[in-house]
């Protein structure tokens, strides 16, 4: 028996955004890791003061692309240039609709020749896998599934890990034997870790320097064993899934735009070749900002702040859009740092029994996979906030949020609307709430000092 296409699917449930609001799926799990290996505050310190290991083996998925088509078929699909782009290096891949909509982001490495590695959420690899099937490029194409979603959750390709923080050189040195690789951002090399062979990407993630490691999981014990002896005198802390999802709220990255697929005559095909069992027939929107027309939680790459990314020096799915696009006013993504004391009286409702504000999670206060919560002044909304949570570090509640131009400077005062209307929708993450106004001020993003001053030039940096 064939299984039943997302477009199926879809033809069923009437109104499409409501369906994705009532979804019964909370906020994307990070699996593999325990919540907390000391307490998230204090892993949340050590990735701007000392340094963190991040076990990232387990929340992502990865296809590993293959072939003389390989390079051909990426080039084709990204926004992004490919002009020196050479194997040894990765960049964050950005593929959007003919309409000019994003689809998602993930980091793809270029391993060998004809040999790229794409990580990060289904959308895009979804995407990717459709794309090289119905265009029979020459290409071999291995999905390796994340864990939450295969039934062997610990059977991966491939381990992950990441040394972030300013003693993450330290700790590569006293883990190798050898000084740290003095690389660009984004490039790679290869390290000798625990006796065995391991990649190295020199990234940032939590607003700090850092590197990506990985390999496969054969050696994944022993490697992981030589990095905790490693950080030890360096004052290194693991860090669990609670904290996790919260550093982005410091170094600036929007971590789950909605995949822009659910709409269009282009799209069915590809809607007929996703299935119930994908990531997009699962997804779950949540927060204040409520439409009938799913196509108002679509996100533009300006949106998330990759505007430097698009380059029209390559034909690309979306260009004619983006191209259109480039020429309109546009959001501007922010840091809203809501105002302590309004924080404060929203979570003061939880000690009455009636009239209570959406309940906040701490460090990461997002309850579904795709948040979406409306941006207000003087009632009238003005942009949207996306991920939500405490930076221990800063003493804040932050939220990053994309906001129209004349209500996007830094000092500018606004509202986040918090919580869902009439109740909530009935996700089992959403208990019976009313809605607040949060006052709060716009900031930059990053908001971490270190991010703005520290990341190589880039979206982050360039924005700030």
């Amino acid at each position: 028996m064939s299984t039943q296409s997302l477009e199926a699917l879809l033809s069923g449930v009437g109104n499409i955004a409501e369906f994705l609001r009532n979804q019964q799926s909370g906020p994307n799990v990070y699996p593999g890791v325990p919540a907390e290996y000391s307490n998230w505050r204090d892993e949340q310190w050590a990735w701007q003061n000392t340094c963190v290991l991040f076990n990232q083996s387990y929340h992502m998925a990865e296809l590993l692309v293959e072939g003389p088509g390989a390079f051909a078929l990426l080039n084709r699909l990204g926004i992004n240039s490919f002009k020196g782009f050479v194997p040894g290096k990765a960049k964050q891949f950005v593929p959007c609709t003919p309409d000019g909509y994003v689809i998602g982001d993930v980091i793809l490495f270029y391993l060998e020749e004809n040999s790229f590695n794409l990580v990060g959420r289904a959308p895009t690899l979804n995407w990717v896998m459709y794309n090289a099937e119905v265009g029979k490029d020459d290409v071999k194409l291995t999905y390796d599934e994340r864990s939450a979603a295969r039934p062997d959750p610990f059977g991966r390709v491939n381990y992950r890990y990441q040394i972030q923080g300013p003693n993450a050189a330290k700790v590569i040195e006293s883990a190798t034997g050898e000084a740290a690789p003095d690389l660009k951002f984004f490039n790679m090399c290869w390290m000798t870790i625990g006796g065995k062979k391991v990649r190295a990407l020199r990234h940032g993630m939590a607003g700090q320097p850092g590197f990506e490691l990985f390999g496969p999981t054969a050696d994944a014990e022993a490697v992981h064993a030589a990095l905790v002896a490693a950080g030890k005198p360096h004052g290194m802390r693991l860090v669990g899934g609670r904290a996790y999802s919260s550093n982005t709220l410091e170094s600036g990255w929007i971590p789950s735009p909605l995949p822009a697929i659910y709409t269009g005559e282009a799209l069915k095909p590809y809607r007929e070749w996703l299935t119930v069992n994908h990531y997009e027939a699962k997804a779950s929107i949540g927060g204040s900002h409520v439409s009938d027309n799913v196509e108002d939680y679509y996100l533009t790459p300006w949106d998330l702040g990759y505007g430097p990314f698009v380059k029209f020096d390559h034909d690309f799915i979306g260009a004619d859009a983006l191209k259109k696009m480039d020429a309109a006013p546009k959001r501007q993504k922010v840091t809203l740092a809501l105002d302590n004391d309004s924080v404060l009286e929203a979570m003061g409702s939880m000690f009455g029994k009636g009239g209570r504000a959406k309940f906040f999670e701490f460090p990461s206060a997002v309850y579904s996979m795709h948040p979406f919560d409306r941006v207000v002044v003087g009632g009238k909304t003005v942009g949207l906030s996306t991920w939500i949570g405490y930076s221990s570090n800063e003493g804040r509640m932050l939220t990053l949020a994309m906001l129209d131009a004349e209500h996007a400077t830094p000092g500018t005062e606004v509202s986040l609307l918090w919580g869902e209307p009439n109740g909530g929708s009935t996700k089992p993450t959403v208990e019976k709430h009313v809605q607040v106004e949060i006052t709060g001020v716009v900031s930059p993003v990053p908001y971490s000092e270190v991010a703005r001053t520290g990341y190589a030039d880039g979206w982050r940096t360039r924005q700030a």
